[in-house]
C-alpha cells in the first residue's frame, strides 16, 4: 500500500506539470499573436524553461535525498502556483519568461524527485522500465489535456486566455493538498557529504563511457520531440492555415499518438529488445517527415483559414501522428540507464538526464524556431532528420557497448 501512495503522488504532480511545462508552444503562438514578438523572440521562452532546468538538475541532483523528495516536490507546487499568479496579473511577454523561468526551476525538482522514487518502489529493471514508461505515458496525457484546455478560453477579447491559469492554479493546489498528506517514507543515502562533494559526483558519471553515450542520446531526442511538439501549433497555424483555436486543438493529436506510444512501449519492451524498437520507431518517424514535408511546399497564402475539424486535409492528420513513434525513445533511454546504476546513483544520474535533455530541449525549439522564420514551417521541420539519424547511430553504439560490457 504503501507503494501505491508514492504512485499516486508521482501520477499527479507529473500530471500538472504536464499542462504547464508542455504548454510552451501555445503561449509561443499566443505570444506572437497578442504580445506582437517575432518566431526567434517567441522561441527565447523554451530557454526560460529548459535552462533552469538544466542548472537546478546540476546543482541539487545528488544533494536532494539528503534534502527530501518530499519537500523538494512541494517548495516545486508552491512555487509554480505564485508563478501562474504572476502571469495573470502581469500579462505581457516578459512575464511569460517569469512564468515558464518558474516552471522550469519546479519541473527540475519534480522530475528529479519522480525519477528517483521510480527506482526505491520498483525491483527488477523489467518493473522499472514499464513504470517509466507508464508515468511518461500519463505525463502525455497531461499534454493532451492542455491542448484542450488552452482553446476553452480563447474568446474575442484577446485576454480572456490568461483565466485557465486559474484553474491551473486550483489543480496546483489541489496536488499540493495530497501530496502534503501523503507519507514518503523510503530513504536513499546522498552520495558526498557536501554539496562540493555531490556535484562531483555528479561529474565523476559523466566518464563512464556508456553513461556519456546515454545521455548524449537523451539530448539528440528531445531536441526532435521539443522541435516538433513547441511548434506544432504554430505549423498548423501558418503551414496548414488553420484558425488559431483549431491549431492548438489539432495538436492534441500528437500529445495523444505520444501517450499511446508511450503506455504501447511498456507493453512492447516486455516481449522485445528495446534497442530494435527504437530503431523501428525512428525509422517510421523520419519516413513520415519525408512523406509529408514535400507536399507541403505550396503557396497556402490565398487560401482561406480553415475553422472545423472536417475541413483538415489528410497531411494535418498524419503529421501529428510521428508522436507514436518517438513516443517509446525517451523512457527506454532513460530507464536503460537508470537500471543498470545502484539506486544510491539514481538522483545524480537523473540529474545528467535531464541537464542533456533540457539543452535539447532548448537547442532544439531555438533552431526549429529561428529556421522557421527565415526559410518557413515546412523546411524548418527538415532540420530534424539530422539528430534522428545521430540517434540510431547512438543506439546502435549503446548496444554494442552493453554487450562488450565496457562499463557499467
Amino acid at each position: 500500500m504503501k507503494n501505491i501512495g508514492i504512485k499516486i503522488s508521482i501520477f499527479l504532480n507529473y500530471f500538472v506539470f504536464a499542462i504547464l511545462l508542455n504548454s510552451v508552444g501555445i503561449v509561443i503562438a499566443k505570444s506572437i499573436n497578442v504580445y506582437h514578438v517575432s518566431e526567434s523572440q517567441a522561441s527565447l521562452l523554451e530557454a526560460f524553461k529548459d535552462l533552469p532546468i538544466a542548472i537546478v538538475s546540476f546543482l541539487i541532483a545528488s544533494f536532494l535525498p539528503r534534502f527530501g523528495y518530499k519537500k523538494a516536490m512541494l517548495g516545486g507546487l508552491v512555487l509554480v502556483f505564485f508563478g501562474c499568479l504572476v502571469m495573470i496579473f502581469g500579462n505581457s511577454f516578459v512575464y511569460t519568461k517569469i512564468l515558464f523561468l518558474s516552471i522550469g526551476i519546479s519541473f527540475a525538482l519534480i522530475k528529479l524527485s519522480v525519477y528517483s522514487l521510480i527506482g526505491i518502489v520498483t525491483e527488477t529493471k523489467k518493473e522499472h522500465s514499464s513504470l517509466m514508461s507508464s508515468i511518461e505515458g500519463f505525463f502525455m496525457v497531461g499534454i493532451a489535456v492542455a491542448y484542450m484546455l488552452f482553446p476553452a478560453f480563447y474568446s474575442d477579447d484577446e485576454n480572456s486566455w490568461l483565466n485557465v491559469y486559474y484553474l491551473l492554479c486550483a489543480l496546483i493546489l489541489i496536488s499540493f493538498i495530497f501530496l502534503l498528506f501523503s507519507k514518503i517514507e523510503y530513504k536513499v543515502e546522498a552520495i558526498g557529504s557536501s554539496l562540493k562533494e555531490d556535484l562531483m559526483e555528479s561529474v565523476k558519471l559523466m566518464v563512464i563511457p556508456l553513461v556519456l553515450v546515454f545521455i548524449i542520446s537523451a539530448f539528440l531526442f528531445v531536441m526532435i520531440e521539443q522541435g516538433i511538439m513547441t511548434w506544432l501549433p504554430r505549423f498548423n497555424e501558418k503551414i496548414f492555415l488553420f484558425s488559431e483555436k483549431l491549431s492548438v486543438r489539432m495538436a492534441i493529436i500528437f500529445a495523444l499518438s505520444l501517450a499511446l506510444g508511450r503506455f504501447v512501449a511498456g507493453y512492447l519492451t516486455k516481449r522485445m529488445s528495446w534497442v530494435y524498437l527504437v530503431i523501428i520507431c525512428i525509422v517510421i518517424s523520419g519516413a513520415i517527415l519525408l512523406i509529408v514535408l514535400p507536399q507541403l511546399n505550396v503557396d497556402v497564402n490565398t487560401l482561406a483559414k480553415i475553422e472545423s475539424i472536417a475541413d483538415v486535409p489528410l497531411l494535418g492528420f498524419i503529421l501529428p501522428l510521428i508522436g507514436l513513434f518517438i513516443a517509446p525513445i525517451y523512457p527506454l533511454l532513460n530507464s536503460t540507464v537508470l537500471s543498470s546504476l545502484p539506486k544510491s546513483l539514481h538522483s545524480p544520474m537523473s540529474g545528467l538526464i535531464i541537464i542533456f535533455s533540457a539543452l535539447g530541449g532548448t537547442i532544439g525549439s531555438r533552431i526549429v524556431g529561428e529556421l522557421f522564420e527565415s526559410i518557413g514551417g515546412a523546411k524548418a521541420f527538415y532540420f530534424l532528420l539530422i539528430p534522428m539519424i545521430l540517434l540510431i547511430l547512438f543506439v546502435i553504439l549503446i548496444d554494442r557497448m552493453s554487450k562488450k560490457q565496457v562499463a557499467l
